[in-house]
């Protein structure tokens, strides 16, 4: 039987006339978490019963600890690999939020990944079902790790080319752009036209509170002929829907290539850390990798469907933080800058959650700063690599709550899909395509509203 949902957490109803919440002050609505310490990220939906709590208590565990390789005595956390870029998810998702691309000439790359496929063409058709058309020899992510026995796949070579964009005011703010290289293939030379996207770890807060949003609701944002003439087009990226087997919208993901919390936490577990579910039920190793192919398995599936449950449950209910400065003259005075240039056109304030299996999270109004929909960014940000619906150059908006914790956190501020932005407005100045005129309108700002902006954006 399939889980979609510990079975413990789906015995209560969510209710209709659930308190509704709309105080930007409280993001997650009564969601939201007051700790706003190194483990912010960390802590459940403060509206949690006590038997949700437990649930949430042992998605953690199997989240945050590590899997071994097979054969071992724990058979509930064997499996690891044999080729994989991290041996947990804590290991990608530090303290539950952002990765950090690794740093110039560093081999590996610890919660960054990069993602591989070819063309599509006549000759090499996509299936319905995937995004994208994997690399013959090497699959639809490159992953550096391995276990005993088995060769990783390939070294990555990290580094940065440097430009200057030049403010109103004559300052000059540098921003650097990743230059990747793929070294010691140990499994031959990759198709000619490859196509790569270095991908760092979002983090993991809020993620069933926009599993929550009715799907009508974000398609009724949906602009896709840019009818309102406003220069913004956002589309939805359809995606396959691995348990109801059909095409649906998707959320999750750099450019929303997944539907679900579940398909997404399957997914990471697949390619990420090398565990088979029933959703990926095949060892990621190619044809070509034959000492993958013939390693020891933890069994069928390595992560059971229940486990898999309770870790979605556990990424489902990681709680938002809360702005204690929301209400500051500065911080509201920056944020009428942010409607004013353009910004909340994709970053969308805020949204009603509908009524959904989780009473936690049904009928909240939270704060986001996301339409979940794709969007031109423009040639300085693509990464060429089409996903699904997904062009090239197209990126999910990215949720913007939590931006202020990340330092604390995670200790850094580095931003956009592959960690290139050392801070927001570093982030900002990365923005072309539909963001060009909100991006020129940031350059033109005083410094006095240029700070006030700032100020908003980590407050969030």
């Amino acid at each position: 039987m399939r889980f979609r949902y510990p079975y413990i957490a789906i015995l209560v109803a969510a209710s209709a006339t659930a308190p509704v919440f709309a105080d930007p002050s409280l993001p997650g609505g009564a969601t939201t978490t007051q700790f706003q310490d190194a483990n912010a990220f960390s802590q459940p939906a403060s509206n949690l019963d006590l038997e949700a709590r437990m649930n949430f208590s042992i998605g953690n565990s199997f989240f945050r600890n590590p899997w071994i390789a097979a054969p071992a005595t724990a058979t509930a956390r064997d499996g690891l690999g044999p080729l994989f870029n991290t041996n947990s998810c804590q290991g990608c998702h530090i303290k539950d939020g952002r990765g950090h691309p690794p740093l110039p000439g560093q081999a590996q790359a610890v919660s960054t990944l990069i993602r591989l496929s070819i063309p599509e063409t006549v000759s090499t058709p996509r299936a319905a079902s995937d995004g994208v058309v994997a690399e013959p020899t090497y699959g639809d992510q490159l992953q550096d790790f391995s276990v005993a026995g088995v060769e990783p796949e390939a070294r990555i070579q990290w580094d940065y080319e440097y430009s200057n964009f030049e403010m109103w005011n004559g300052s000059v703010v540098e921003l650097r752009k990743p230059i990747i290289e793929l070294t010691h293939l140990a499994y031959g030379p990759m198709h000619p036209d490859l196509m790569i996207s270095p991908r760092v770890a979002p983090a993991m807060i809020g993620l069933g509170l926009l599993e929550a949003i009715p799907s009508e609701d974000i398609l009724a944002n949906a602009d896709p002929e840019d009818a309102n003439q406003d220069g913004i087009s956002g589309r939805p990226n359809t995606v396959w829907d691995g348990i109801d087997r059909e095409l649906v919208l998707g959320r999750f993901g750099w450019k929303a290539s997944k539907p679900t919390v579940e398909q997404q936490s399957a997914a990471a577990f697949f390619g990420d850390v090398g565990i088979t579910s029933t959703l990926s039920p095949s060892e990621s190793c190619m044809p070509a990798q034959t000492s993958c192919v013939e390693a020891p398995d933890g069994g069928y599936p390595e992560i059971s469907d229940e486990l898999l449950g309770l870790v979605s449950f556990y990424s489902r209910h990681l709680a938002v933080p809360a702005r204690p400065d929301a209400a500051e003259p500065d911080v509201v005075a920056g944020e009428q800058i942010f409607t004013e240039v353009g910004c909340a056109g994709c970053h969308k304030p805020n949204w009603q959650t509908g009524l959904v299996d989780s009473p936690a999270l049904s009928n909240q109004t939270i704060y986001p700063y996301t339409d979940l929909l794709l969007h031109d960014m423009g040639e300085g940000l693509a990464d060429n690599r089409p996903d699904f619906d997904a062009t090239g150059q197209e990126w999910r908006t990215p949720p913007l709550w939590g931006l202020g914790s990340y330092q604390v956190v995670n200790g850094h501020t580095q931003f956009l899909h592959d960690g290139r932005a050392r801070n927001a407005l570093e982030a900002i100045l990365w923005h072309d395509g539909e963001a060009a005129a909100a991006k020129n309108e940031v350059a033109q700002l005083s410094e006095d509203k240029l700070n006030s902006l700032l100020l908003f954006l980590d407050s969030l």
